[in-house]
């Protein structure tokens, strides 16, 4: 993969386009068109936590990231409890995005109404087809990332230039959107902890994470000391004022705040307003593409996550999950794990319980980047430093400690609201589990846990 490959897969992961079509909807019901400001807050704190992946990314490019890092830096112990956070959180992150990408993508595209059912089999039939397509190779991967980042861009600016454009001659839309509480006026806990206000964050938290998935494919990547820290850190910037100026256009196009809020697909509805049913269904073509991207290279990095634990003995059947196909040079079996991962849940879970556990999924990867971040300043002297590569110099104490206390905050903002004590236990239940294989290991197998491989053979494309 070259430079450009590699961000594509971070800024696919994040894709702005996904995140904001799948949680404008929660942003206008529980803080109203304001609350499209604290995206800026958020963007500006994961800046400084990408700045610290960056630092562990440019010393130790191996595939697995954190899982690696705490592995080799701390213990392999500690290490594996990374790894299993970072599982659980791109193994429900897939069913995540493809599920949203049925229901709020692809369905309002067809014309289909709003059904929960439906979009499971949609689901199914989506995750079936990346995993065919992550099987047959990472270059094949690359170029959808590739593509799908070009049309994003190019999607997201022509938004931005021409919603101006569409409220100028059909006269809807206002200005004053941009401070309206909407019809979470009237809501008496609005400014409270946990509050409407307060949840309007997790638009930008559950959409500019994912940016250390560059440092997953590290071993496939040309010159990865340079190419995937700037990754990292390019694609949350790139990110972050991309989707802040997506933002802003899209709310000061809302012609009715109230019937925009209690729209099931208000992102595809405002568009239909703005400029009519055909160029609604080319934008909607567009994010749609984007959103199998994002899936995609979602289940292309929990592979090599599972792959890379299975690699050092760490996983259940190792020996099959390490396995990389001689002719596509792709970790089959840790692909279909993820895959038949997704099925399952699909197809186990009732709606209520489907919707709890991707909600948790938003815990997981600020939870996993405060333990990284935690663990860079225990161990940052122990890191080479190689010339020419990523180094933040004087300054990484200082973006250390304002990423951890970002990371602090935004953890308590997730865990605080009376909904989420649902989501709380969902993500204790998921790691006492794997705490259960844990002891297994310990007790059975315990050299696996206290030696760490000296070298890495490379999945390669």
């Amino acid at each position: 993969m070259g430079s450009f490959q590699v961000f594509a897969v971070s800024f696919a992961f994040i894709s702005v386009a996904v995140g904001i079509f799948g949680t404008f909807d929660d942003v206008l019901r529980t803080a109203g068109p304001v609350g499209i400001w604290l995206w800026a807050i958020v963007a500006i704190g994961q800046t400084f936590v990408a700045l610290v992946i960056a630092q562990f990314a440019a010393r130790i490019p191996l595939t697995g990231s954190s899982y690696q890092w705490a592995s080799r830096l701390a213990n392999p112990a500690i290490g594996w409890w990374f790894g299993l956070l970072s599982f659980c959180y791109l193994g429900i992150g897939v069913v995540a995005v493809d599920n949203a990408l049925a229901s709020q993508a692809l369905m309002p595209l067809l014309g289909m109404e709003p059904n929960e059912q439906t979009a499971r089999w949609i689901t199914l039939a989506i995750l079936l087809v990346q995993a065919v397509l992550t099987i047959v190779s990472t270059r094949v991967v690359g170029l959808i990332n590739g593509t799908a980042v070009g049309v994003e861009v190019v999607i997201v600016i022509l938004l931005v230039i021409l919603l101006p454009i569409a409220i100028a001659m059909n006269g809807t839309g206002s200005f004053s959107n941009l401070t309206s509480r909407g019809t979470a006026v009237a809501d008496a806990d609005y400014f409270k902890v946990g509050g409407g206000l307060m949840l309007a964050m997790l638009m930008g938290l559950s959409t500019l994470v994912g940016f250390d998935a560059a440092a997953n494919v590290a071993e496939e990547a040309k010159d990865p000391f340079r190419s995937v820290p700037r990754a990292i850190v390019g694609s949350v910037i790139a990110a972050g004022v991309l989707g802040l100026l997506f933002l802003i256009a899209l709310t000061v196009a809302i012609p009715d705040v109230e019937r925009i809020t209690l729209s099931d697909s208000p992102v595809a509805e405002i568009l239909h307003d703005q400029f009519g049913p055909t160029m609604k269904a080319v934008m909607m073509a567009a994010v749609t593409f984007a959103f199998f991207a994002c899936g995609m290279v979602v289940m292309a990095t929990a592979a090599r996550l599972v792959y890379a634990m299975s690699r050092d003995g760490r996983f259940p059947a190792s020996r099959l999950m390490s396995q990389v196909h001689p002719r596509t040079q792709t970790p089959i079996p840790a692909t279909i794990l993820v895959f038949v991962g997704g099925v399952l849940l699909m197809l186990a879970l009732p709606g209520e319980a489907l919707l709890q556990l991707i909600t948790a999924s938003t815990i997981l990867p600020i939870l996993s980047y405060g333990v990284t971040v935690i663990l860079y300043l225990a161990v940052r002297k122990k890191l080479d430093k190689k010339i020419g590569a990523f180094d933040l110099g004087a300054f990484e104490i200082p973006v250390a400690v304002i990423a951890l206390v970002w990371l602090i905050g935004a953890l308590f903002v997730l865990v605080t609201p009376a909904a989420a004590w649902v989501p709380v236990l969902i993500v204790v239940g998921l790691l006492l589990t794997g705490g259960l294989y844990f002891l297994y290991l310990l007790t059975f197998d315990r050299a696996v846990l206290e030696i760490e491989p000296s070298a890495a053979s490379p999945v390669t494309s």
